[in-house]
């Protein structure tokens, strides 16, 4: 039988809504979050430093991660360092390469040394974990983010790659490996079984951790009901008068 207590993974919420982290963040089951440009430009947001500061007034004693929205390195490095001075419980999200596809990888080395606690974002690809692995600080706690989810919406299956991933960052005891951009509760499961410490999680998702190990007959039976009664609220009729009638 499934049991979210079982599992030794940590959950780490994906948004950008205060409300919703807060929320998140006082149920418990939440172990830290993270955020993106995309998420808040998607809820609104314009000013990037009141909300972060916002977010941080609110959750002090959990990892948060915010990301640098440069494409220049420079500008990267600097804004990463006032981003890091924001909280302790920062991990700055550093892109693997900027749009040119340039490599972010001496910016990671440069950043790491000073022991900047960082969260190397938009992986997807083994190669890229073993040049990350090479640069990063051991004795600073970081997180490295492969995009799971966005593997599988190519058609390959992510968790051969979550696992020789998990097998590379393994002689950094301080690193964490993220399962980002999950679809479905199932991805909670599969990050664990790949060696996974973190996988991110929506709102959406969030709330169907109370049916986890539900009994699939009793589930089955809500279905039905919920056919049933939205059909009912919804006024659907047939007419069935000349069903089985003669000619």
């Amino acid at each position: 039988m499934l049991n979210i207590k079982d599992l030794k993974i940590k959950i780490f919420a994906d948004g950008a809504d205060i409300k919703a982290m807060v929320e998140a963040y006082k149920q418990g089951i939440v172990k830290g979050f993270t955020t993106n440009p995309t998420l808040m430009k998607k809820n609104g947001l314009t000013d990037y430093e009141s909300f972060a500061k916002e977010v941080l007034k609110n959750i002090s004693d959990r990892p948060i991660s915010f990301e640098v929205f440069s494409d220049e390195f420079n500008e990267m490095e600097l804004q990463a360092k006032e981003i890091a001075s924001w909280g302790k419980n920062i991990n700055v999200k550093i892109p693997i390469t900027n749009t040119k596809g340039q490599s972010s990888i001496p910016l990671i080395k440069k950043l790491s040394s000073d022991e900047l606690s960082l969260n190397i974002t938009a992986i997807l690809t083994v190669e890229q974990v073993k040049e990350v692995q090479k640069v990063l600080n051991p004795n600073t706690y970081n997180i490295v983010s492969v995009f799971a989810g966005r593997i599988a919406d190519t058609g390959r299956d992510p968790m051969p790659c979550m696992i020789e991933c998990a097998k590379i960052l393994k002689p950094l005891p301080n690193t964490d490996l993220l399962w980002a951009s999950s679809r479905e509760l199932l991805n909670i499961f599969q990050a664990e079984q790949t060696g996974c410490q973190i996988i991110t999680v929506t709102p959406d998702i969030l709330k169907k951790l109370s049916g986890v190990g539900k009994d699939l007959t009793e589930l089955s039976l809500d279905t039905v009901k919920m056919f049933y009664n939205d059909a009912c609220q919804a006024g659907f009729k047939i007419n069935t008068d000349k069903v089985g009638s003669k000619k």
